[in-house]
């Protein structure tokens, strides 16, 4: 269970400002949601209209089966810092619905244009494939990182966060693009015959759906690393926090013009690209997603002990949030002995501590923003709130993980006069540390705890 608590309510406005109406949070949605629903119709009728309505079914249930996998190992690798729901709904949503109808039509009609110009269709279906694909797609699935990078930049702090938002981009726009290749792969055999294993669609679908399904997600993915290292920039880099995404959209651009060009390399020259670049790709772009997962849960167990000093935290909380499985321990102890309530809040706990983690790292590196003081002391405040249902649930999960204490064994006796002298008796450690050196960055404001009787 991974949940993402609400931000704190920001302070109201000045009585005397009043918002232009396009301001207004409730226009911003709407037009946002109007704008995915009328792409999503404009982009089914299409879709439609190309495979029928039988090949359009079919296509449609075969799509969806990767699906799952793909969100569930995104939102398994986005567990430490876990992102709100509305951002993945978006992102998947602008995949499957904007960037498909962008794609659709800006391929279509460019590909129609070349053939034109040259008179030579096979010529231009290459080339559309090889050029004009990559840059159209890539373009439209980045726009979606782009807009969270710039809209909820508190979500967007590092190259997890990109790689996430920019996998689950893809992910919809790989739903919408096999519907419509399983959908006129269907509608061939519809004509030819062709049943079984050695039909159209059996192959299509072994090729898309079960020799690559992440190959979508993996181009992308290129482009989200980059707007993630750009989080990690400090503002004042303005030059290196626009090149770094535009490298990054440059890469999914040559490697998915790679991709599509393979089939045009020979009888052997797909299976050549996926087995030489795709899967050592894709192995890469694993191993560096699970290092920073990794990196994020030492940076939660750095930096969080100074709040313990000041008794924000209990001495163990550092730990057992640095721990995915002490986190998990911990939802359920809670839920198990107070309901799917204090679960949730136990959860919200965690995110607000791993999120304070964060942002004290970026404060000590120079990275911190001008409400760095201000999104501290929210962090703190949503902390103490939740306190007195989550530390109990935390400290069973620190008993539970805790490394077990080392038992003196007594020597075997040794007589004569080469024995050695018995060594001295061993003392146990404390499973948890009490004391921590105070980081070179410390806190701006120091905070101490609110009484909670206090009227």
């Amino acid at each position: 269970m991974a949940t993402c608590p609400p931000y704190p309510t920001r302070p109201p406005t000045h009585p005397h400002t009043h918002p232009h109406w396009w301001q207004r949070t409730w226009v911003r949605y709407g037009a946002l949601v109007t704008l995915l629903a009328l792409s999503g119709l404009v982009i089914l009728a299409l879709v439609r209209e190309q495979t029928g309505t039988q090949g359009f079914l079919v296509g449609l249930g075969l799509a969806v089966l990767p699906v799952p996998l793909l969100i569930a190992a995104f939102r398994w690798l986005d567990r430490v810092d876990p992102g709100p729901w509305r951002n993945l709904l978006f992102s998947f949503a602008w995949g499957a619905c904007a960037a498909a109808l962008i794609a659709i039509v800006a391929n279509s009609f460019a590909t129609r244009w070349i053939a034109t110009a040259t008179a030579d269709p096979t010529g231009a279906d290459t080339l559309g494939a090889t050029v004009i694909a990559p840059v159209v797609e890539e373009s439209a699935k980045a726009a979606a990182v782009l807009l969270v990078f710039l809209f909820r930049r508190r979500n967007f702090t590092g190259i997890v966060d990109g790689v996430v938002i920019a996998g689950v981009t893809a992910t919809g726009f790989a739903f919408t693009e096999n519907i419509l290749y399983l959908g006129t792969a269907f509608g061939t055999d519809q004509l030819t015959g062709d049943r079984g294993i050695a039909s159209v669609t059996a192959a299509t679908f072994f090729v898309r759906v079960v020799l690559s399904p992440f190959a979508h997600p993996l181009f992308t993915v290129l482009t989200g690393i980059g707007f993630g290292v750009a989080a990690l920039s400090a503002d004042r880099r303005r030059l290196r926090r626009v090149l770094l995404p535009l490298s990054g959209l440059l890469l999914a651009m040559g490697m998915h013009a790679l991709w599509n060009g393979s089939a045009s390399l020979g009888e052997y020259g797909f299976f050549a690209v996926y087995g030489a670049f795709m899967v050592p790709a894709f192995g890469l772009l694993t191993w560096l997603a699970v290092w920073t997962r990794q990196r994020e849960l030492g940076a939660v167990r750095a930096e969080l002990p100074v709040y313990a000093v000041a008794g924000w935290l209990t001495p163990a909380e550092p730990f057992v949030l640095g721990s995915m499985r002490a986190r998990r321990i911990a939802r359920q102890h809670a839920r198990r002995h107070a309901g799917k309530p204090a679960a949730r809040t136990v959860a919200e706990y965690e995110a607000y501590a791993t999120s304070l983690a964060f942002l004290r790292q970026r404060g000590r590196r120079g990275r911190a923003g001008a409400d760095y003081v201000v999104r501290e002391r929210e962090l703190l405040t949503e902390l103490w709130r939740r306190r007195e249902t989550a530390r109990p649930a935390l400290d069973h999960a620190a008993r539970a993980t805790a490394p077990p204490v080392p038992v003196a064994v007594p020597p075997w006796p040794v007589y004569g006069p080469h024995a050695a002298p018995a060594p001295a008796p061993y003392t146990a450690q404390a499973p948890y540390i009490t004391s921590y050196a105070t980081p070179a960055y410390a806190p701006r404001t120091a905070y101490p705890p609110p009484n909670p009787y206090r009227t």
